[in-house]
């Protein structure tokens, strides 16, 4: 989970809120100092923290809640928008033809971002170019041809060539029939005066409709004088944070940047390629405080599943029809969605089970997929005729026991029965259908 113990620490904070009998000048310090210290913790500037909390404290004490809503609520509701305004405004970035210049420092993870952001403009249409710009690093351009090939995208460089805005401009005219030209370039260890001269050189034969600085999370506050640095070089229009799932300096890194007033365009999440996501501070917060993200959970999936298959399935699952083919459909797309940490973050469930209970979950989604691949067509499409002596034989074909593939079993009857229970609750359809149109954050 993104920030993950900021998001436990608030979260406190507001189940201390939603407990209280009342809500007087005393609770609302209280929750003041708690969001001091949480903030603080995460590496968010102090002055920035200080400044957060004193806004919350003013607003809690003078504004009358609106109609309908409870101190409790309105309470809630003003530390979620104040917490939304540190990190700056969303910054949409259009699906289009257009060149993007990647700069940032040695470990940033350009390299990896540049093939994930090739993915995800590939993943929507578009034709994708790479363009190896990295002349100092060794084997930068076997990294990215090896990153290349694995979201198909092909890969663009001169191992040898020392000149970055040669390979530049040869790689544009090679791909000057390509909808998005993703262009890497060299980083160092430090902000040294040939780093930005070369940038400023490249960043001329470029002419990049976007260029994008990449940082990692654990640079924590010194993010904001690296931003600022790259941005009068080259003028940054947007801001990549990396490694976002894994750092206790994040918040440091997301609140200096916006302090500079560079938008943070997308957050990497993980390791894998599908691992990048648009940044939108409202629905990242709204997941960072438990209020889940039902518009991204739909988007993650979308991107998981072909569209006419996942209207196929909910279609089934509607009418309370659902076979092993079904669920075994469904539990593929959430492999492909990424963690189960961040599903269920996403869902507003971030809470609900220890990181030990997930990966256990993580490890028995495994084992059944494994166990299914076992069955016949005939065993899938009707699982009432999984008897004693086609169990056995699914085990010794899956390498699992029969105790396993009985588990699944059960598991099933479980799902089909709260599927067909859920397609006769059109209460509870309508409650679906409401977070999805607010995005999942109902205050």
């Amino acid at each position: 989970m993104v920030l993950d113990n900021l998001g436990k620490s608030i979260r406190n904070t507001l189940k201390k809120i939603a407990k209280a009998n009342t809500v007087d000048e005393k609770l609302v310090k209280e929750i003041v100092r708690d969001l001091q210290r949480a903030l603080i913790s995460a590496d968010v500037n102090v002055k920035l923290a200080l400044e957060m909390s004193k806004k919350v404290e003013k607003r809690a004490l003078e504004e009358e809640p609106p109609p309908g809503k409870s101190a409790r609520e309105h309470v809630i509701r003003i530390i979620y928008e104040e917490l939304v305004a540190i990190l700056g405004e969303k910054r949409e970035i259009p699906l289009k033809k257009h060149r993007i210049l990647m700069v940032g420092l040695y470990g940033q993870g350009k390299t990896t971002t540049s093939g994930k952001l090739a993915n995800y403009f590939q993943k929507r249409g578009l034709s994708v170019g790479l363009i190896a710009g990295d002349v100092h690093r060794p084997a930068a351009y076997d990294q990215l041809k090896q990153i290349g090939e694995q979201v198909g995208v092909p890969v663009y460089g001169r191992p040898g060539e020392k000149k970055a805005p040669k390979i530049v401009r040869e790689g544009l005219e090679e791909f000057k029939h390509t909808d998005v030209v993703i262009i890497d370039t060299s980083g160092r260890h430090s902000l040294e005066d040939d780093l930005i001269k070369e940038i400023k050189l490249v960043g001329k034969v470029a002419d990049a409709d976007e260029v994008f600085l990449v940082l990692d999370a654990a640079v924590g506050q010194q993010a904001g004088p690296q931003a600022k640095a790259f941005h009068d070089a080259v003028g940054v229009t947007g801001v990549i944070i990396t490694k976002l799932d894994g750092s206790a300096k994040g918040g440091g890194a997301l609140s200096a940047v916006a302090e500079t007033g560079a938008p943070i365009v997308f957050i990497g999440t993980g390791e894998h390629m599908e691992d990048l996501e648009k940044f939108d501070p409202d629905r990242f917060i709204s997941r960072l405080l438990g209020m889940g993200d039902i518009k991204g959970l739909m988007e993650t999936a979308g991107e998981a599943m072909d569209e006419d298959k996942a209207e196929e399935l909910a279609r089934r699952m509607m009418s309370g029809k659902f076979n092993l083919i079904d669920m075994y459909d469904q539990m593929e797309a959430m492999t492909k969605m990424g963690p189960l940490k961040k599903v269920f973050s996403m869902l507003g469930l971030v809470d609900a089970l220890s990181d030990e209970e997930v990966e256990n979950l993580q490890m028995q989604l495994r084992n059944f997929h494994i166990i299914m691949d076992s069955m016949t067509r005939e065993e899938l499409e009707n699982p009432k005729i999984i008897k004693s002596s086609r169990i056995k034989r699914i085990a010794r074909g899956s390498g699992k026991s029969p105790e396993d593939v009985r588990a699944l079993l059960k598991h099933y009857n479980r799902s089909k029965k709260a599927i067909k229970g859920f397609s006769g609750n059109r209460k509870m359809q309508r409650k679906l259908m409401k977070q999805l149109e607010s995005g999942g954050l109902d205050l």
